[in-house]
């Protein structure tokens, strides 16, 4: 009874130290752990910190925020042999409901020079108000519809003034031809690679769905040598430098502004035929731009 008692004792001994029983074991991990309410797994932090945005809360039929933005004037055609004159009268461009509106009209305008236009619209940008080299770029839209009407969210390089276009860069969050109701793109634009041969994607909403007869989300997010391109949740195209033709340069390297526009007609969509009806508007809920958060 002796030794069994021994071996016993030498058996709850392991390197020096006792090792408890497995009962002793169990309650002293018990006493040890703390309760699993007190240990909420992790979250992770948005990548994304809000830096600038327009909601679009002004008065109801005012101009969009002068600290803001610049809206342009003229009917030059601006390189795509478009139709329309760019206003900056409230019968195109305006506040309304906590939203932007771009209204286009179907309407005789003479400009400065006695020129007449048999369309009406508005295109608005950030040009030194505000710039951002990367970041995450959004606007919540309602695109209007008719062929030959061609919504546009997109941007340029802040140095378009002195290397001009397309040395500065372009990148075309969003745009929308009437013709195709349910297919948005997204481009980009260089030296060597812009106009009809832009870098480009597009994204279709399901059979049966159009643009025009909702809100999206339409984004990029841009870091250094990548821009990807959302419509929504859905990641649909991503484009960097590997993409570009042989011994083009990538230049979305330094700031870009923000522009919103609808044209109408021009080389891409084609003129409004007898389908189109008028006015027709953008509304915008808001845009927004987020700088990628410290790690």
């Amino acid at each position: 009874m002796l030794t069994l008692l021994l071996l016993i004792s030498l058996c709850q001994w392991s390197g020096g130290r006792p090792r408890p029983s497995v009962a002793a074991a169990n309650s002293l991990a018990a006493k040890e752990l703390p309760p699993a309410q007190n240990n909420p797994a992790p979250t992770n932090p948005s990548p994304w910190t809000l830096v600038w945005s327009d909601e679009f809360n002004g008065a109801d039929g005012s101009v969009p925020d002068a600290s803001k933005w610049v809206i342009e004037t003229g009917g030059n055609g601006w390189g795509n042999h478009e139709l329309e004159y760019y206003t900056n009268r409230v019968q195109n461009v305006q506040t309304q409901a906590g939203k932007l509106v771009i209204t286009v009209r179907h309407e005789g305008y003479s400009d400065e020079k006695g020129v007449l236009f048999g369309y009406t619209s508005a295109r608005i940008k950030t040009l030194h108000k505000f710039e951002q080299a990367y970041g995450r770029f959004e606007a919540r839209i309602q695109i209007p519809r008719g062929q030959g009407i061609w919504p546009a969210f997109w941007m340029l390089g802040n140095d378009i003034d002195s290397k001009h276009w397309p040395a500065c860069g372009e990148i075309d969050i969003m745009e929308n031809i009437g013709k195709e109701p349910s297919t948005v793109h997204g481009t980009i634009h260089g030296p060597g690679y812009s106009g009809d041969k832009g870098i480009g994607s597009p994204f279709a909403l399901p059979a049966g769905q159009n643009f025009a007869d909702g809100f999206h989300i339409y984004a990029v997010e841009w870091q250094p040598d990548v821009i990807r391109f959302y419509v929504d949740d859905h990641l649909y195209a991503t484009r960097t430098p590997a993409d570009l033709p042989s011994g083009a340069k990538w230049v979305y390297d330094h700031p870009f502004f923000i522009l919103l526009n609808v044209a109408v007609g021009g080389d891409w969509p084609g003129s409004p035929d007898y389908t189109t009806k008028f006015p027709q508007s953008m509304l915008v809920d808001y845009v927004r731009v987020y700088k990628r958060s410290s790690p």
